[in-house]
């Protein structure tokens, strides 16, 4: 079996999280059976000795496989691995979602997406990169009973996603001891009423409106502070078109969403100046993981 699995952006500014989307940039797994075990890996993390020896993919398949039959087979997987690690555009969770998907599949354990969801966030505490990497598409969610309750909404295909991605990773545990334990309450209504009007621009197609509610004051600015170039990022994008430019997740990958005909102005804007940064004009994924 193959499994691609897509990178996510999450938080969009002041939706901390709860809210995501689906990139059209994929991870993709093959797993054959075998007589023994083997791993190989391409892309993100080839020559990092510790991916492959202790492999987080192969740690959650192995658990649900076995849990699901009762065996302990072999298995070949090939990673191919584009989703960078530790820059915000959701590498672990694209790896906890295919792990569990490909793990039902192997096992011939028909589940549904929603089950899977649920699953995953046994090892992804927030839903706000496995929703969409499950879903696809621009998703609102919340966890209560140790489930997890998404609505999701397509994004329209004239809308593309500009992704700077720097050279600098930024460890999502890290940048949370950065956050202030307690908040002023008109910042936490700030947050709320923000990230209820972003949710509904997506709802309604109102993009226009993107840039006023995707501001935020619990997070960004601090984890921002990290590599301070990202003011400017933002800075640029939002003066050249960008409807919305936003941290992603924790970072260092900085988001912003235009229309299709400004895609590219603002990618070799801000390619010219962040030479040393990689720019990527992507599309929206609306399937969430695909099991080939």
């Amino acid at each position: 079996m193959k499994i691609l699995t897509p990178a996510t952006s999450a938080n969009l500014g002041p939706g901390f999280d709860c809210l995501g989307l689906s990139l059209g940039f994929f991870n993709e797994v093959i797993i054959e059976r075998t007589k023994f075990f083997s791993i190989s890996i391409q892309g993100e993390g080839a020559k990092n000795v510790y991916v492959k020896k202790n492999n987080v993919f192969v740690n959650i398949f192995n658990t649900i496989y076995e849990k699901l039959t009762g065996q302990k087979d072999n298995f070949r997987f090939i990673f191919h691995n584009k989703i960078p690690f530790s820059r915000g555009l959701g590498s672990s969770s694209a790896v906890i979602v295919a792990a569990i998907a490909s793990a039902y599949e192997m096992s011939g354990v028909k589940v549904s997406r929603q089950e899977i969801l649920n699953e995953a966030l046994k090892y992804e505490s927030h839903p706000d990169n496995i929703a969409p990497a499950t879903l696809g598409g621009f998703v609102c969610s919340m966890v209560a009973n140790n489930q997890v309750y998404s609505i999701k909404k397509a994004i329209d295909k004239d809308l593309k996603a500009v992704v700077l991605i720097p050279n600098v990773p930024m460890n999502t545990n890290k940048s949370r001891t950065l956050l202030p334990k307690s908040y002023p309450i008109k910042d936490c209504v700030f947050n709320l009423s923000h990230s209820s009007f972003l949710t509904a621009c997506f709802l309604e197609k109102k993009y226009d409106l993107l840039k006023i509610a995707s501001l935020d004051r619990i997070h960004q600015y601090k984890r921002m502070k990290l590599l301070p170039e990202l003011f400017e990022v933002q800075k640029i994008a939002l003066e050249n078109k960008a409807l919305m430019s936003t941290l992603s997740g924790s970072g260092s990958s900085f988001f912003s969403i235009t229309y299709q005909d400004d895609a590219k102005h603002l990618q070799e804007i801000l390619q010219t100046k962040f030479p040393h940064f990689r720019v990527e004009i992507l599309e929206f994924d609306d399937k969430g993981f695909e099991i080939c």
